[in-house]
């Protein structure tokens, strides 16, 4: 595997990392120590390779939870209050870094190696690809409809005409081509015996970001 192809983190250790930060962020809102967590992950994440991610979405993830923080505070006139709400936000963001690292099909190989029904991976696999593909696919009819004319979608005739339309189809030929394509590569969901082409494998980095974050929850526990 290339090092443009490796994953920052083993898929599995990376939707693990990403559940611990969310769940020791919602337990710990209301303590201030859930801050010091959050800050000291995204400081290790930020040095051991997430930087990319980081930097794309620390931005969105402090002017939500400044926003959120503010009004709380001005609606509750409370200090933990604001607090709990913004540390909230920062772990629902924060945890997102992990994962932002993980291609899909590292983590549909991951699964495999695992052992985790065949069901569930593939489940996964079109969950992960579904939203970018999503996307894409507005932002093609958007533009079919900015290039002939057909005006604002703020008109129900329009949205449902140009946009809700073209878009149904679109996703109904493209599940009928996932079908086509998983049937062809010989996924099946029955449990015959199957091989994974190229095996993910967790590095030496892997376990010592791991060690870091529960350190760092540790210590922020303690403090």
């Amino acid at each position: 595997m290339t090092a443009k192809e490796k994953s920052s983190i083993y898929p599995i250790f990376g939707v693990g990392l990403s559940l611990f930060i969310v769940l020791f962020g919602l337990i710990t809102a209301k303590q201030v120590s859930s801050l010091y967590f959050l800050g000291g992950t995204y400081l290790i994440l930020l040095v051991t390779g997430f930087h990319k991610a980081c930097f794309r979405i620390i931005i969105p993830v402090l002017i939500v939870s400044s926003v959120f923080g503010v009004l709380t505070y001005l609606i509750n006139q409370s200090v933990p209050s604001a607090v709990s709400i913004v540390s909230r936000l920062l772990a629902i963001g924060i945890a997102v870094i992990p994962g932002m690292s993980i291609r899909p099909i590292d983590l549909t190989r991951n699964m495999n190696q695992i052992n985790i029904p065949r069901s569930v991976t593939l489940g996964m696999l079109i969950a992960l690809n579904f939203t970018p593909l999503l996307s894409r696919e507005i932002r093609q009819i958007r533009e079919t409809m900015k290039t002939r004319g057909a005006g604002s979608v703020i008109n129900f005739k329009i949205l449902y005409r140009a946009f809700l339309i073209p878009l149904v189809m679109r996703l109904v030929n493209i599940s009928d081509t996932l079908s086509l394509s998983v049937e062809t590569r010989g996924f099946t969901l029955s449990g015959k015996d199957y091989s994974v082409y190229k095996t993910v494998k967790p590095s030496v980095k892997d376990f010592i970001i791991l060690l870091a974050v529960v350190i760092c929850a540790v210590t922020a526990v303690i403090l």
